[in-house]
């Protein structure tokens, strides 16, 4: 048997079921299938901006234009003969007017009553409904004398008794664990939350148009994996009963869909769900969305272009202009996302923004570079090779990177995925055809010219899954049907792999990936465990 849940005990919530067994004793259904709503808070706002519908007069008299509107209570206060209240839908609030000779509440069935007289329609108003109550009102719109456009309540239906109050009155929630823990109130109590996360709807429905428009098919393809990979990172284990086989869910998109480019679909996309074992701060969470794209016959030159312009396009379509603010250090910054966008190579970065020319330097050198400027210990650098280095010291730049910027041609030891550089001497130096776009200091996608040369990708692979048994949780595994797959041949390809959470951070305005997620994953209540691998 389950326990009673701790609310139960809450004196509003004693109070507010008491009062639903009033409404049921009364013949009142608390709980209707359907309603019909014709228009919303926004419409009406809109319609009449500032036009007149009518007085007290006209409404009252059936003169004035009718609506039927349904929304949450959200403010109520009786006024002898009149209460007004404020109804909530998701567009906004309208301010409707209870009167003692107009307003009837709908839905009484006698042969249900368990009360014999009834209390009158108002006092069912003013006592039974409560704030939180999700209520429909037919009725004729007007403007009061203040001004303010007001829906005269002729028919009031309770739609839905809630049994627990709103948050703080309805004044909003403050604590931020409590408004990412119960997203819901904090949609109900905080209008802006709501306009974020239909920003991110609009978002996504941009990337989806502006790949289909450059004739990529959208594709699914597995979560449960028995193989992952695709990435540096540690994955989630799972097992599958049905076949009693360990599974685990997939850290990346990138595999199977190099096996659909293989196949001869030439152009295909993924937004999806992906899922890493790893720490969580402002720009991390466990489970979070990407979207990966993989082009047959193209570059890291030709996705460079095209990632930009979607960016652009992005900023068009949302704002008409192709700049952004966003906060930087307490400073608002506007983001100029027109295409082109400045390239630097990673040791080009370093030289510009850490005054560092790697070039420069030996190995001994570097490696203590490296050791002063992160927090690297010595005995690790000591077993870092050169491109390793490189990659460590470029992290202490990525905040200077505020403005877009591609940072290009990286050191092999970044990724096996990727093709070596098609310059004889960066390939001699074993940097790769990848960038990473950094905006606001931050790394926002990721992209190859993809390694489609079978006999360099085992090595690659063999050497990553060395790694991976010496203790390397994040190294790559040999996956041997991607191996088999890339034998019977990969064109060249362009891949790309964008980050949607921080998306629509940079569209938002938004300095946390809790913001933009609906539910972002949180310490379950009262568990004590390890600290986070990240700071909050």
């Amino acid at each position: 048997m389950s326990e009673t849940p701790d609310y139960h005990s809450n004196d509003e919530f004693v109070t507010r079921s008491a009062k639903l067994k009033e409404i049921q004793d009364l013949g009142v259904s608390p709980y209707p299938h359907k309603f019909n709503p014709t228009h919303t808070a926004k419409e009406l706002l809109e319609t009449y901006g500032e036009k007149n519908p009518g007085d007290f007069e006209a409404a009252k008299a059936g003169e004035s234009p009718a609506v039927t509107i349904a929304g949450r209570l959200v403010l109520f206060r009786a006024m002898g003969k009149n209460a007004f209240g404020h109804v909530q839908d998701h567009t906004g609030r309208l301010q409707v007017m209870f009167n003692r000779d107009i307003s009837q509440v709908t839905g009484y069935d006698p042969e249900k009553a368990k009360v014999a007289q009834p209390p009158s329609h108002m006092k069912f108003i003013e006592k039974r409904l409560d704030l939180g109550d999700f209520v429909g009102v037919e009725g004729r719109v007007f403007r009061t004398h203040t001004g303010e456009l007001t829906v005269l309540a002729e028919k009031v239906t309770l739609l839905a008794k809630a049994l627990l109050p709103l948050p703080d009155k309805h004044a909003g929630l403050a604590d931020k664990e409590t408004r990412y823990r119960k997203r819901w109130l904090d949609l109900i109590s905080n209008p802006e939350v709501a306009s974020t996360f239909r920003l991110r709807s609009r978002i996504l429905g941009i990337v989806r148009r502006y790949f289909d428009e450059n004739d990529f098919v959208e594709v699914e393809t597995p979560v449960l994996q028995t193989q992952y990979g695709g990435a540096n990172a540690r994955p989630f284990l799972t097992h599958l009963n049905a076949l009693d086989q360990e599974m685990f869910l997939r850290i990346s998109l990138e595999l199977p869909l190099k096996k659909l480019v293989v196949g001869g679909m030439n152009r295909v996309y993924e937004i999806g769900r992906v899922f890493r074992n790893e720490g969580v701060d402002r720009t991390h969470n466990p489970e979070f969305t990407l979207v990966e794209s993989y082009a047959a016959y193209w570059d890291y030159n030709d996705v460079m272009s095209f990632t930009e312009n979607l960016f652009e396009k992005i900023a068009l379509e949302l704002y008409g202009k192709t700049s952004v603010p966003y906060e930087v250090d307490g400073k608002t910054v506007e983001i100029e996302l027109k295409a082109p966008w400045k390239r630097l190579s990673m040791k080009e970065a370093i030289k510009v923004y850490g005054g560092t020319d790697v070039d420069t330097l030996t190995d001994d050198a570097l490696r203590q570079a490296v050791v002063e400027k992160t927090d690297t210990e010595k005995s690790a650098a000591e077993k870092m090779t050169r491109g390793s280095l490189i990659a460590a010291l470029f992290e202490t730049v990525e905040d200077s990177l505020i403005q877009p910027h591609h940072i290009i041609d990286h050191p092999i030891e970044t990724t096996p995925l990727c093709k070596p550089h098609r310059d004889p001497k960066l390939a001699a130096e074993g940097l790769v055809e990848r960038f990473e776009s950094f905006i606001v200091g931050k790394e926002f996608s990721n992209a190859y010219s993809e390694l489609n040369d079978p006999v360099l990708q085992r090595k690659l692979l063999e050497g990553q899954a060395e790694k991976l048994s010496e203790g390397d949780a994040e190294a790559h595994p040999m996956d041997e049907e991607f191996m088999e797959s890339i034998c019977q041949g990969l064109p060249p390809t362009g891949g790309l792999g964008i980050g949607i959470d921080r998306l629509v951070m940079l569209f938002t305005n938004q300095h946390s990936i809790r913001d933009v997620l609906f539910f972002p994953l949180m310490r379950r209540e009262g568990h004590v465990g390890s600290p986070p691998d990240r700071a909050l």
